[in-house]
């Protein structure tokens, strides 16, 4: 099976950047303190986001890692969280555009350690096109936009091009873990995830898989009887 940089074609750099609005209900008092004290600490630098393939993460961080986790998109930020105290030996990436979302996590974890994670409140496609070359053990995107209409389809997270992204910064071994409560995204990403040579299917289903950590997103959805649909690949 080919490396991510042979065998097919890398796609072009900056050809994706945030849709949608950034900004939803003003921010006020605990959050807004949160992004005015944690967000300059633990924020990447844009000016550091080279795009160019080069950097270490370990440079990202103050202390060894044994693994190192990015999720995009992370919403108000409870599953990366949740991960955090979780697994205190492993760093992570927490991407995530939206204000609002940014503000909700910093407000989270800001009395509770958070020397191993690193956020961007902007495109995550930044970062991943900056790490080096199998330097991440894994990949969140857990309920990502779906992107309904088919004339945006290629704003989608998952696609043939950010698969190669994802894939080239993947350990081989990594994994890509991914949900939905929309059929059609479902259907989209593993559609998307089966074509490209870098991925191997692991688990398929719409049985939650085992030591799932739900967002608070999952929980709205099952109480009002959407279905979520677990994909995990492994980087081959």
């Amino acid at each position: 099976m080919p490396a991510p940089d042979e065998g097919f074609d890398q796609p072009a750099q900056n050809s994706r950047r945030v849709y949608g609005r950034r900004l939803g209900r003003p921010l006020r008092g605990a959050r807004m303190e949160a992004i005015d004290d944690l967000l300059p600490r633990l924020g990447l630098p844009i000016d550091s986001l080279t795009e160019d393939a080069t950097t270490d993460p370990a440079t990202l961080f103050t202390a060894p890692y044994a693994q190192l986790w990015f999720e995009i998109g992370f919403g108000n930020g409870e599953h990366v969280a949740a991960l955090m105290e979780r697994h205190p030996d492993h760093a992570f990436i927490a991407a995530e555009p939206f204000i609002n979302g940014m503000s909700a996590f910093l407000k989270h974890i800001r009395d509770k350690r958070h020397d191993h994670v690193r956020v961007l409140m902007d495109d995550a496609l930044k970062v991943v096109n900056t790490l080096k070359d199998n330097s991440v053990d894994g990949f969140y995107v857990l309920n990502p936009d779906p992107w309904p209409k088919a004339r945006h389809h290629k704003r989608r997270i998952i696609s043939q091009e950010n698969l190669t992204r994802y894939a080239r910064v993947l350990k081989p071994g990594g994994r890509l873990i991914m949900a939905t409560d929309v059929d059609d995204l479902a259907d989209w990403m593993r559609d998307q995830s089966d074509m490209h040579p870098a991925f191997s299917p692991l688990y398929g289903s719409r049985t939650t898989p085992e030591d799932w950590i739900p967002t608070r997103y999952e929980q709205k959805g099952a109480r009002a009887g959407r279905q979520q649909t677990y994909l995990i690949y492994q980087r081959v």
